[in-house]
């Protein structure tokens, strides 16, 4: 191999001069050009937002996929130009497991369909919960990888070169100050202004990269708006499963659990029909406490007929014994006569009646009674 060892030599000479420059400026035994106000500010938004978008793509990658050896995995298919293979969502596995339990229990049971109505439902969430991560990965993580691997890289080698260029420039202005003869003058003077020339340069070059930042956030900016849409659609998409599931559920527990209401003691939101999608779940969670029904009476009014909507408060006549206390979550506005309007907090006494509908008890509070729904109280023993 020919080695061209005048240029070794050079390379390692200027190498040595920018090290001792470099180590004088540290210690206070040199002078070093300083870069105007801007530049700075130039330089120290670059690091910001190198340093932020680092910060947000990793955690947008946490966010898609929690599990780190599946992110090093992505990772190396990656970096070997594979393509990643297809994997299976935690909703499509549960739901997998679901229907294979259904068909061992019976399909026809109640626990069966209620296991394939559930599964079903986890199959379109992690259907769902796959496009949400394609559509991110592509139009929110790409982008922000790309800018880091591709225009930060370029960005991080012109600095470095200006780097060197200011170490010469200053290494110059202090051999002109040395020098002595006329001649050492010259040469001094004339290294430089061709040190200054380059060093002019490369901060025009540095400075033009860095303004580019801004081109960066804007970019940044419509993908953080599209990474916000996915993510929307994708919720909306959940909640609407969710309450199709609640739907399906709700029609045939009836069936499951004859004679029994369901309430949520421990609820915190209000019921679904004023609450907002991320409350719904918590407001439908089963809980079946005992609540006292009033026996059947020969000569009383009927309480079926009472439960349907043609409640007269006046005719209904509460258990002799076992009514329960409530606390109200929130404020109600009775629909009609035959329900009792309510007030967060206050409490009041409930109970049952035979054949009436579940997620509704009949409330007292004095000489007010009506149809409370379930869903706004608290049981307490």
């Amino acid at each position: 191999m020919d080695f061209n060892v005048k240029k070794l030599a050079s390379d390692a000479g200027v190498f040595f001069t920018r090290a001792v420059q470099f180590t004088e400026e540290k210690l206070g035994q040199a002078e070093k050009t300083e870069l105007d106000a801007h530049f700075e500010n130039l330089l120290a938004r670059a690091d910001s937002t190198k340093n932020w978008t680092e910060k947000i793509l990793r955690q947008t990658e946490v966010l898609l996929q929690p599990n780190p050896s599946a992110r090093v995995e992505e990772f190396l298919y990656e970096k070997l130009d594979r393509k990643v293979p297809s994997r299976v969502t935690n909703g499509e596995l549960l739901a997998q497991y679901m229907l294979e339990a259904a068909n061992d229990f019976g399909p026809g049971t109640p626990y069966g369909k209620t296991l394939i109505k559930v599964g079903e439902t986890q199959r379109r969430l992690g259907a769902a919960e796959r496009d949400f991560i394609h559509s991110s990965s592509i139009n929110f993580l790409t982008p922000l990888r790309n800018f880091l691997e591709g225009d930060w890289r370029t960005i991080s080698k012109e600095r470095r070169i200006l780097q060197n260029r200011r170490l010469d420039l200053d290494v110059s202005k202090a051999r002109l100050k040395k020098a002595k003869a006329a001649e050492a003058k010259a040469a001094a003077e004339h290294e430089l202004r061709v040190a200054q020339t380059e060093f002019d340069r490369q901060a025009e070059v540095t400075r033009l990269l860095l303004e580019g930042i801004s081109s960066t956030h804007v970019n940044h900016l419509r993908c953080l708006h599209e990474f916000a849409e996915s993510q929307t659609n994708y919720y909306a998409q959940c909640y609407q499963y969710m309450l199709d599931l609640q739907k399906q559920l709700g029609s045939s527990r009836g069936e499951i659990l004859p004679g029994t209401f369901v309430g949520n003691a421990e609820s915190t939101s209000p019921p679904p029909a004023t609450t907002s999608p991320t409350t719904v779940a918590a407001a439908t969670i089963p809980v079946v406490p005992t609540i006292p029904v009033v026996p059947t009476v020969v000569g009383a009014p009927n309480p079926t007929a009472a439960a349907e909507g043609t409640l007269n408060p006046n005719e209904v006549k509460p258990p002799a014994s076992g009514t329960r206390k409530a606390r109200v979550l929130y404020d109600y506005e009775a629909a009609d006569s035959s329900e009792l309007a309510l007030l967060a907090d206050e409490m009041i006494t409930v109970y049952s009646l035979p054949g009436m509908d579940p997620d509704w008890l009949i409330g007292e509070r004095g000489n007010q009674k009506g149809k409370v729904p379930v869903t706004y109280l608290e049981l307490l023993s």
